[in-house]
């Protein structure tokens, strides 16, 4: 494990797909919010009873995961998140680091690229460490894997850990650009339909 540098993301060894499966193998009774990259791909499963799509929220999906773990301290929270929807919302690290939610487990997909709209590369200093920042801002565990043996090894143990828990997932850029996006309607009424097993039938 270490720091994400230069245009690793688009060398990285792993893959998202790769990455996800690992995921689903260790998944729970976890709520699982996924949005953009992650979103597809972990959509390209039959979806649990307890994923949230967050869908036409690029940035938001740790605030609302935030959210949840706070109201559902008995359930461990996954926000399955994208370097590029991060850095739009940068400041989510400090408000979640400060909250210290227990139950909650940040796990951002970074291929390096806004892959969702057209691979167009990221804003991001070759130096960039999101680990270590999420770290400066209050996460007790912050980790970078960026290959097989980490996501074996390390990654059990940092989705098991005390939270708030953060996990920077290196992976290859898509070498298509764009999505089939076709199927995110749906998912988006899901997530309403969903809306009153989180927060209850008169939430608004």
């Amino acid at each position: 494990m270490g720091a994400l540098e230069g245009s690793r993301a688009a060398e990285a060894a792993l893959t998202t797909a790769e990455v996800l499966a690992a995921l689903r193998a260790h998944r729970g009774d976890e709520i699982v919010l996924a949005t953009m990259t992650a979103l597809v791909g972990w959509g390209a499963a039959p979806l649990g009873a307890w994923d949230l799509p967050v869908v036409g929220a690029m940035g938001s999906a740790s605030s609302v995961g935030l959210g949840l773990a706070l109201a559902r301290p008995e359930r461990r929270v996954w926000v399955l998140d994208g370097d590029g929807s991060l850095l739009m919302q940068l400041g989510t690290l400090a408000t979640i680091g400060a909250a210290a939610p227990a139950n909650f487990v940040h796990l951002v997909i970074a291929n390096g690229v806004y892959a969702f709209t057209g691979g167009q590369r990221l804003p991001r200093a070759p130096r960039a460490d999101l680990a270590a920042a999420a770290r400066a801002l209050g996460y007790p565990t912050a980790a970078t894997i960026a290959d097989a043996a980490g996501l074996a090894g390390a990654l059990p143990g940092l989705l098991r850990a005390e939270g708030p828990v953060f996990v920077e997932l290196a992976v290859r850029a898509p070498a298509e650009r764009g999505f089939d996006a076709s199927g995110l309607p749906a998912m988006a009424e899901r997530g309403g339909a969903l809306r009153a097993q989180f927060v209850g039938e008169n939430a608004v």
